[in-house]
C-alpha cells in the first residue's frame, strides 16, 4: 500500500468538496485506491479560452545521464564519454546513444534542447522544480514531504487553467505517485499553494513497491542488484464497476440513479451545492459508460499486436494509457516512467541503462510517436520528457554499494526531449560543453519548458493562478523555448 503523504496535503477529509468526491466515487465504485482526488470537472467563466492542444509530460524520476542518452560526449576521455557508442540519427548531424536506435530512426519528429540548467543536486528539490516549472524553492520548503506553501505543479496549473472535454478532468498522472523506498513522498507533485482540492488526478495503476525498478515484469530490476522478483508486481487499470445493486438496468434508468446519488448528497451535505455535485456525478458517470473512456484504463487487455508495439511492462501500458486518455479528451498527462528514482544510475549504470531501462523506454515511446503520427494527433499534441536533473560529467564509483559505476546527481545541465505539438523535428536548441557539464549556448531553465507547456495548450500569458488565499500569480514564469516550434 502506498504510503500517505503529509496529512495537510491531502484532499480534506470533511470538507463539502471532498464529501462530495468520495461520495460520488465510492457510491459508483471507482476505487479509491485506484483514483485519487477526483477533481472539479467544471469550466469556470474566468477561464481562458483554450485551443484543443494536449500535452503528453514525461518524467524520469532519478535523473537521466545526458552523455549516455542525448547528449553523447564522443571526443571526451573514457570517465567523461562512458561506455555507450554514439548512432546518427535519421537527421544529419544528430547523434544519440546506440541503445536508443528505434528514437534514432524517428527522429523527423523530435527535437532535443541541451542546454536546461537548474540550481540543485538534490533529488527532492530537483522534482519540485521540474515538476512545477520553477528553479527557486518555495518558502519553507521540507525535501522530506510535500507542504501547503510548495508551489502548484504544473498538472495542478493546467487541471485549473484549461477547460475539461467530455467530463474527464483536464489533468491527469500516472501510473503512480512518486515515493521514495524508505516511504517519503516526494514534494512538487501536487497543488501546494493552489490548495489540496487542485491536486492532479492520479490514475495509480502501479503499486507502491520500494525494493523495485524500471518497466516490470519484463525489465524490473535493483540498482544494487539485492533479491527482487519483479513479476510479482501487477499493473493494473483502475477499478472501474458498479457496486452490487447498481447494474446495468438500473445504470440505464437515469432517475433511478440520480434519485440514490442525490440521497447520497442530501446525507453528505445538505447544504452543499447541487451545482457542483452534478459535475462530480457526471464525471464519475463518463467514467463508467463511456467506452473510450473504459478503454484508456483497460490497456493491460488492449490488442495484444498493441501492448507488443508497446511493450508488455508498466512503461508501455503507461504510455499507451496516455495515449488513449489523450485521444479520450484530457489536456495534459504527465507519465511518471519508473517508480523508486528508477533513473538513479549512481552505479551499475551501463549494463542497467543498456539492458533494463532504454529498450522499454525506446519502444513505448517509438510506439507512441507511430500511432499520434498515424492517427493525425501528432501535431496537437506535445510531448515531452526530463527527469529531475542530469548526471555528472565524470564517472564515478562506490564500491560498498554497486558493482560497477555510474554517475552522481547534476541539476547544472540536462537534455530535455520534445517531439509533437508543432516542434520542429530534427532541431537541436543550445548545447553543453566540452565535457557535457554546463550550457554553453542558448541556455534554458525549467520556467521556459514550463512555458512551453503552457503555451501549447493556449493558455494566455497573462493567466493566473490563486493560491488559498484567493492572491492571484503569474502562470508563466519564463518564455516558451525560443525556435522550438515552427
Amino acid at each position: 500500500m502506498i504510503p500517505s503523504r503529509a496529512p495537510h496535503c491531502v484532499h480534506p477529509a470533511f470538507s463539502r468538496r471532498a464529501a462530495l468526491e468520495a461520495g460520488s466515487v465510492s457510491l459508483l465504485g471507482l476505487g479509491l485506491n485506484h483514483l485519487i482526488g477526483l477533481r472539479d470537472a467544471s469550466a469556470s467563466p474566468s477561464r481562458p479560452a483554450v485551443r484543443a492542444r494536449s500535452v503528453i509530460y514525461i518524467f524520469l524520476s532519478g535523473g537521466l545521464s545526458q552523455h549516455d542518452s542525448f547528449d553523447p560526449k564522443p571526443e571526451a576521455p573514457d570517465n567523461i564519454r562512458g561506455e555507450f557508442t554514439p548512432i546518427d540519427t535519421a537527421t544529419p548531424g544528430i547523434q544519440i546513444c546506440e541503445h536508443l536506435p528505434m528514437l534514432a530512426a524517428r527522429s523527423r519528429h523530435w527535437a532535443l534542447v541541451r542546454s536546461l540548467t537548474h540550481p540543485t543536486n538534490d533529488h527532492s528539490l530537483g522534482h519540485h522544480i521540474m515538476l512545477t516549472g520553477r528553479s527557486e524553492a518555495p518558502p519553507l520548503f521540507n525535501g522530506s514531504k510535500p507542504q501547503a506553501t510548495d508551489f502548484p505543479c504544473i498538472a495542478s496549473i493546467v487541471g485549473n487553467a484549461t477547460r475539461p472535454r467530455n467530463n474527464l478532468p483536464p489533468a491527469v498522472v500516472l501510473p503512480e505517485r512518486f515515493v521514495h523506498y524508505s516511504g517519503r513522498v516526494i514534494p512538487g507533485q501536487f497543488a501546494g499553494q493552489m490548495g489540496s482540492r487542485r491536486d492532479p488526478w492520479f490514475i495509480e495503476a502501479s503499486p507502491y513497491d520500494p525494493a523495485g525498478y524500471g518497466a516490470y515484469p519484463e525489465y524490473g530490476f535493483d540498482h544494487q542488484r539485492r533479491p527482487h522478483d519483479p513479476t510479482k508486481k501487477r499493473f493494473q487499470a483502475p477499478n472501474l464497476t458498479l457496486p452490487e445493486g447498481l447494474g446495468g438496468g438500473r445504470l440505464d434508468s437515469r432517475l433511478n440513479l440520480l434519485e440514490s446519488i442525490d440521497t447520497q448528497r442530501r446525507q453528505l451535505d445538505r447544504s452543499a451545492s447541487t451545482e457542483a455535485f452534478e459535475r462530480y456525478r457526471d464525471a464519475a458517470v463518463t467514467l463508467l459508460t463511456d467506452k473510450q473512456v473504459r478503454s484508456a484504463f483497460d490497456v493491460t487487455n488492449a490488442d495484444p499486436k498493441v501492448q507488443d508495439r508497446y511493450g508488455r511492462n508498466s512503461f508501455g501500458w503507461s504510455l499507451l494509457m496516455a495515449r488513449r486518455l489523450v485521444e479520450a479528451g484530457v489536456n495534459l498527462v504527465q507519465v511518471n516512467l519508473g517508480n523508486n528514482e528508477t533513473w538513479d544510475t549512481h552505479g551499475n549504470a551501463f549494463p542497467h541503462l543498456k539492458s533494463k531501462l532504454f529498450p522499454p523506454t525506446d519502444k513505448a515511446l517509438s510506439a507512441l510517436l507511430d500511432d499520434l503520427s498515424e492517427s493525425g494527433l501528432l501535431d496537437s499534441t506535445l510531448l515531452v520528457m526530463a527527469g529531475e536533473f542530469g548526471r555528472t560529467p565524470k564517472t564515478s564509483h562506490l564500491p560498498k554499494f554497486y558493482e560497477l559505476p555510474g554517475r552522481d546527481h547534476w541539476g547544472a545541465v540536462q537534455t530535455v526531449w520534445f517531439a509533437g505539438g508543432g516542434v520542429r523535428g530534427g532541431t537541436v536548441i543550445g548545447s553543453s560543453d566540452a565535457i557535457g557539464a554546463y550550457p554553453a549556448s542558448d541556455i534554458q531553465r525549467p520556467e521556459n519548458m514550463a512555458a512551453t507547456i503552457y503555451e501549447s495548450l493556449g493558455i494566455p500569458s497573462e493567466a493566473a493562478w490563486h493560491d488559498e488565499a484567493g492572491r492571484p500569480h503569474h502562470i508563466y514564469a519564463g518564455e516558451a523555448v525560443a525556435g522550438l516550434t515552427a
